[in-house]
């Protein structure tokens, strides 16, 4: 396709919750479900749920839970099932104006792809609360890439081997709310790693990871790598 030629940046990963979908405490919430479901106080755990935004649930829990897998599984199992009820209960709903931009995006040419540190039910739960099923052509979860999630870079990688959209990890933007957004981006080589303050971390902890810009929220994306191809 002809336009792919001319954008550099032909390939551009983008986080959910946070950067693309309001979580408004969501993620909390659940987490808070999870621990008391196992019998742990939640707020000697929530600190380390906060700095840890954006990093596959089920890792959090195995750290939470001194590594005890049967546990963290329960945990991660109880996480889901909470969120998936907010979700069903018309919690969520898209960032002002995510959707246009996303559309505006592959409208120029490139390929978005949606990446989540959710497991795939609920991302899908999420995709259908939003109507976004048929938005984008490829959505990512950890267990799709090998099971890492962030600070990894799998995912971002995953979006590159999958679509085939660029041919240099450099022609890649990514864009995050949190400190292991970036740190993926930046893991995976890519040329444009956003932060949007539309979510968990703010720009000091985003710069520090990362950040090759920061942006007020995810609709100054486009207007962003314009100016980096020009």
């Amino acid at each position: 396709m002809s336009t792919h030629t001319k954008n550099t940046y032909g390939l551009v990963v983008l986080d959910m919750a946070g950067t693309t979908v309001a979580d408004d405490g969501l993620v909390e919430q659940a987490f808070t479900v999870a621990a008391e479901h196992l019998g742990e106080d939640p707020a000697a755990m929530i600190g380390h749920v906060r700095a840890t935004m954006g990093e596959s649930k089920i890792s959090v829990f195995r750290h939470l839970l001194g590594g005890d897998e049967r546990r963290a599984r329960q945990a991660n199992l109880a996480f889901e099932e909470a969120y998936g009820e907010l979700v069903a209960d018309g919690r969520i709903a898209p960032l002002p104006g995510a959707a246009e931009t996303i559309a505006a995006l592959q409208e120029q040419g490139r390929t978005v792809v949606l990446t989540t540190g959710f497991a795939r039910v609920t991302q899908d739960a999420i995709l259908d609360a939003l109507g976004w099923r048929d938005l984008v052509g490829l959505t990512l979860c950890p267990a799709d890439t090998g099971g890492r999630g962030r600070p990894y870079p799998d995912m971002v990688l995953g979006a590159f081997l999958r679509t085939g959209a660029v041919d240099d990890v450099r022609r890649i933007a990514v864009a995050g709310d949190t400190s292991y957004d970036m740190l993926s981006g930046v893991r995976a080589g890519a040329g444009i790693v956003a932060g949007v303050l539309t979510g968990a971390h703010d720009e000091a902890a985003l710069k520090e990871h990362g950040a090759t810009r920061v942006l007020a929220s995810v609709v100054e994306l486009p207007e962003l790598i314009r100016e980096y191809e020009a």
